[in-house]
């Protein structure tokens, strides 16, 4: 097992003393060299689950035994869970990533918390507007760039810096662990629902709580605990004209040009300032309570940093669908043929910030940062938490890692050295938390 010292401080002390973070209630200042060569090495392995290409699926498959192992180091058990073939189009068939189960402690008088993350990654290539190589963590101002640092490859090893820091000091856990860590998040998590499914009475059957961070904070210096997110509904719209192109010099200007259809199919769903226009929809939509209004208000929510963080000129907002297209397109007296199918649909999800381990992260985040937390919904949409929530019936929490600007998903996807570091010192804290509470 390679063990590494952490010199860990206690600040109510007049002078630093090596203090065990079971007896004190301090920040904790640790050595970060560990941190960042483990980053900078899971960075480095190109595990893009997006691409359907084989080198890139040997790569998750590479990125899977390199946590699986590191997870093994920490004393865990680890299973490597088979999770099939992919079936592509072209009836090429693509391994499946396994997804990992692991497992340190199974002491009956502890709570069990379970944690989720995924390692796979977008595509990214220096020439879409990469600074610096995606794949090579690269440090500027305090920022770790590379592709995966914030989305989720940082995160995951946050989690697993938590339990190595009790490891290497010596110290039992405070609660027993679980990670579930797949490889296929960014392409739909293949395989994962059908496991959770399955193993609802084996290795989900002790979890008490579930805790996910693969999403941000609101603001560059304010933690966050997300607590909903909004789902979403994908849709596919066809206007179709007839199975050959027509000529336009022969046939432009006496029929009707299928783009001209779907032009105005498509601008009839929202106004310009994004209302959508589909009559009724708003209907289903659960008004906003006062409680959530006074929770809102109390949000570090900088407009003017959010908007530079996203680099947009202007929001629609400057305060913190077949019925439709059928009508619409019966007014346009079309000779073509329009088809709306949904081609996918994901749950809302929201859950109860009285649960103990809301309580435990809003604790461990006062300790760690010294402020409380930003209380939001976020838009975007993470499947596995309603997943986990209707089959396994337990509490599921979003504790976020990452600032507002680290454009996961973009280029110059980053972390900052800060959230990193202090985001590992928070997950050893909330584990003591959860300790107390339970």
């Amino acid at each position: 097992m390679n063990l590494y010292r952490v010199w860990v401080f206690c600040t109510t002390s007049k002078s630093p003393v090596l203090c065990v973070p079971p007896r004190c209630p301090a920040t904790w200042l640790t050595s970060d060299t560990v941190f960042l060569e483990t980053l900078k090495e899971w960075v480095a392995v190109e595990s893009d689950s997006v691409q359907p290409v084989l080198r890139l699926r040997r790569e998750l498959l590479r990125m899977m035994d390199l946590a699986a192992d590191r997870l093994r180091n920490l004393g865990a058990h680890v299973d490597l869970v088979d999770a099939g073939f992919q079936q592509l189009p072209d009836g090429q068939s693509l391994p499946i990533p396994p997804i990992i189960l692991a497992e340190l402690g199974n002491d009956p008088k502890k709570p069990t918390v379970c944690f989720y993350g995924h390692l796979d990654v977008q595509p990214a290539r220096r020439e879409d507007g990469w600074v610096t190589d995606p794949h090579t963590l690269t440090e500027v101002d305090g920022k770790l760039y590379g592709r995966g640092t914030t989305d989720n490859k940082g995160p995951v090893l946050a989690w697993i810096h938590a339990v190595s820091t009790f490891r290497a000091l010596d110290e039992d856990l405070p609660v027993n662990v679980k990670f579930v860590i797949e490889g296929m998040e960014e392409a739909g998590s293949l395989a994962l629902e059908e496991l959770v499914q399955k193993e609802k009475a084996g290795f989900f059957s002790s979890v008490d709580y579930i805790v996910i961070s693969d999403n941000l904070w609101v603001s560059r210096r304010t933690p966050a605990l997300t607590w909903g997110t909004r789902g979403n509904s994908y849709f596919m719209v066809e206007v179709k004209c007839r199975d050959q192109d027509f000529h336009s010099g022969t046939f432009g200007g006496i029929l009707n040009e299928p783009m001209a259809d779907l032009v105005a199919l498509l601008g009839s769903l929202v106004d310009s300032s994004g209302r959508i226009l589909i009559p009724g929809i708003y209907d289903h939509v659960a008004p906003v309570t006062e409680e959530e209004k006074r929770t809102y208000e109390a949000i570090d929510l900088d407009l003017e940093e959010y908007r530079n963080s996203s680099q947009v000129k202007k929001f629609l907002f400057d305060t913190k669908v077949k019925q439709h297209l059928d009508y619409i397109f019966s007014k346009r007296n079309s000779s073509n043929q329009m088809t709306v199918s949904m081609t996918l649909g994901l749950h809302p999800w929201v859950a109860n910030i009285r649960d103990n381990q809301y309580v435990a992260a809003k604790r461990a985040i006062k300790t760690v940062f010294g402020t409380e937390p930003d209380m939001i919904r976020d838009g975007s949409t993470i499947p596995i938490a309603r997943i986990f929530q209707d089959a396994i019936q337990k509490s599921v929490m979003m504790l976020p890692l990452g600032a507002v600007d680290d454009g996961e998903h973009s280029q110059k996807e980053k972390i900052n050295r800060w959230n990193y570091i202090e985001g590992s010192k928070l997950f050893a804290a909330f584990f003591l938390e959860m300790a107390k509470l339970h």
